[in-house]
């Protein structure tokens, strides 16, 4: 049975573009898309209209965001087989649960203009820090549409993104920016004029080389090109962004550390990038 992508929504505009996203996506991978729901506030908040309308508190704005998000999904792709559910209870628990069983887990921003539409809400940056399966957050107030073509950035460190990023490449036949950036620790820096720029060329050869080593078996039909920039690595990947279809960082795992599993690379993309993010786990042994 094919694992589905699934899609947290709210009734947010935000989310609704992630439900664009997603259908896209599971229109080229040729799987189902599960829409979820997840509020305990319904239960309390939506008393009132419940008894008036005769309905459950907790079915009463639920169903009609589920509903709003299945038809956008059937607008979008009518050929994708669509799934609905409301759950009763936290979305950052239902989403965590989720992604047990998903292939892909996807989410938009949480924001309503301005300054709060650029940051990340907090559901969707806790489930990132733990979601057991790759996770996009569709970040953008453009139209992200999953097109042909295009280009894939994505933060070199460990295995498990480059192969998603490949992954990804061959669905659409894009092609991939491998980035790896680098710095030169303040301590090493000399103004003798002999010796200037000896430190920095040392650590720019060495993230060259982690570039490759990282790259090595890239499959023959994906076209890859390689940058090594010196500065943050957040930084660097936030403005690789800018013209980017999607950008891909990963998140280390650590099966016995329970507080937030974001390093401060991927968290600083998923606040900043101008184009979808996807963060993918990678495990500790």
């Amino acid at each position: 049975m094919d694992l589905p992508i699934v899609v947290g929504v709210d009734g947010s505009e935000p989310s609704l573009r992630a439900v664009d996203w997603a259908a896209d996506e599971a229109a080229l991978r040729g799987l189902p898309l599960r829409l979820v729901y997840a509020s305990l506030w319904e239960r309390y908040e939506g008393d009132a209209l419940a008894h008036e309308l005769g309905r459950q508190s907790q079915q009463v704005r639920a169903q009609d965001i589920v509903t709003a998000a299945a038809r956008r999904a059937h607008r979008r792709r009518a050929d994708v087989k669509v799934l609905t559910d409301s759950l009763p209870e936290e979305p950052e628990y239902a989403l965590v649960r989720e992604s047990r069983t998903a292939a892909l887990l996807v989410t938009g921003t949480r924001g309503r203009g301005g300054m709060a539409e650029a940051l990340l809400g907090s559901v969707s940056l806790t489930v990132a820090g733990h979601a057991h399966c790759p996770m996009v957050i569709v970040r953008g107030s453009h139209d992200n549409a999953v097109r042909p073509g295009g280009r894939i950035v994505v933060g070199v460190g460990e295995g498990a993104p480059v192969r998603f990023a490949f992954e990804e490449a061959r669905l659409r036949g894009a092609s991939v920016e491998a980035v790896r950036a680098w710095r030169s620790p303040a301590h090493e820096t000399t103004d003798h004029p002999l010796l200037a720029g000896e430190p920095a060329r040392l650590h720019e050869q060495e993230a060259a080389q982690a570039l490759e080593k990282a790259l090595r078996g890239t499959p023959a039909d994906v076209e890859v090109h390689r940058r090594v920039v010196e500065g943050h690595a957040r930084t660097v990947l936030a403005d690789a962004s800018r013209d980017a279809d999607l950008l891909i960082v990963g998140a280390r795992r650590r099966p016995q550390h329970f507080g937030l599993q974001l390093g401060r690379v991927a968290h600083g993309v998923l606040h900043h990038s101008v184009c979808p993010v996807a963060v993918v786990p990678e495990h500790d042994g």
